[in-house]
């Protein structure tokens, strides 16, 4: 049977849909966190905005709380990065991410030569004791290795243990409100409970494509970056729904999944410096051209958070505060052409973020323009 076509547009729409980037979603905190297996957050601030843009009536201590509970972490997974996931979720992820950090650690240009011909194992043995004692910043975990082993790098050693041992951040790292050094330990410690031992792949690109479908398997792999994803579609294919993109791609997704019409409304939303929704395809041309990516990249940089409108990326944010005057300002920047309406409505949801992020500002005020 021929797969059916879907327009980019329609990809747009229902990836939008699965990342409650549509209509802001009734859920908590955690159930948002679980259902988009997890949100990007090296940015340590970052998943607020990101669940701001996607919850009804969000407020800040509707992830905090559930973070000092143990009820989210922060932990490395997904492309090796700092994600805020679920505590189940940090128990099945992380030694399914494992290779990804293998990889990781073997190709840093610093460290891997430092290690060779070591034997962790030790170093491993320690370390996995010296953090499950009490939480440890990165200065005390240096200086612990380097006394138990002189011999070697322990910066070296500090950076092996991170890809090696699963270590989450602990509060107040990640607490709205609040500023702290990166402070970890391991994840069986502080949530009481071993990580998985046979965790399965399949169940969570299952899951992926709930919050990021329809997508085909280089998109899963962009997404966690572990590889033989085909493999696994292949085995998953009698259960998912296939479809080809308009450049004849194959696409697969969960037959009951939400595809909305593709002029369902899609209201402007600010999301964060890193956001999953913009970096887990292979393919991104469902929510912005190579032309539109590269404008963005000359708007905006570093501390820069991304404008959807009409679902679609189309600029820049960041937030400036100016602390002697106490004002808080929202600059807009703008790369593809936007109606009067378009920028109107930009600009009301950037005063609703303004009273979000800076509720404690004197005077606030939104810029838009056109770069």
């Amino acid at each position: 049977m021929r797969a059916d076509v879907l327009t980019t547009r329609e990809l747009n729409r229902a990836t939008l849909a699965r990342q409650l980037l549509l209509t802001r979603a009734d859920l908590s905190a955690t159930r948002a966190v679980t259902h988009l297996v997890g949100l990007q957050a090296q940015v340590p601030l970052d998943p607020y905005t990101a669940l701001w843009s996607r919850l009804a009536r969000f407020r800040p201590e509707q992830l905090s709380e559930p973070l000092v509970e143990r009820k989210v972490v922060r932990v490395s997974v997904m492309r090796a990065t700092i994600h805020l996931v679920g505590a189940e979720d940090c128990l099945l992820l992380r030694p399914l991410m494992q290779p990804v950090l293998d990889a990781e650690l073997a190709r840093h240009r610093d460290y891997s030569p430092a290690l060779e011909g070591i034997d962790l194992e030790p170093v491993l043995s320690f370390a996995r004791e010296l953090f499950a004692e009490r939480p440890r910043t990165g200065p005390e975990a240096r200086e612990a290795l380097a006394a138990r082993f002189p011999r070697h790098d322990p910066a070296a050693l500090a950076y092996a243990c991170r890809c090696l041992l699963a270590l989450v951040q602990v509060p107040p790292r990640g607490v709205w409100g609040k500023t702290a050094q990166v402070t970890v330990t391991t994840a069986e410690s502080w949530l009481g409970r071993p990580l998985l031992e046979q965790p399965k792949l399949a169940d969570v690109v299952l899951r992926y494509l709930g919050a990021f479908g329809p997508a085909s398997a280089s998109d899963v792999t962009t997404w966690c970056r572990l590889t033989g994803m085909r493999e696994v579609i292949e085995r998953l294919r009698p259960r998912l729904r296939p479809f080809r993109d308009e450049n004849g791609r194959e696409l697969f997704d969960l037959p009951e999944a939400p595809r909305p019409d593709p002029d369902a409304p899609a209201p402007p939303r600010f999301l964060p410096e890193y956001d999953n929704v913009l970096l887990s395809h292979a393919d991104r041309s469902r929510f912005h051209s190579d032309r539109v990516r590269a404008a963005l990249g000359r708007a905006g940089g570093v501390g820069y958070g991304s404008v959807l409108s009409d679902g679609l990326a189309a600029g820049v944010w960041r937030l400036e505060r100016d602390r002697a005057s106490g004002e808080a300002s929202l600059d807009v920047r703008l790369v593809t052409p936007r109606s009067k309406r378009a920028i109107a409505a930009i600009e009301a949801e950037g005063r609703r973020y303004l009273r979000f992020a800076s509720s404690d500002a004197a005077s606030r005020e939104v810029r838009v323009r056109i770069e």
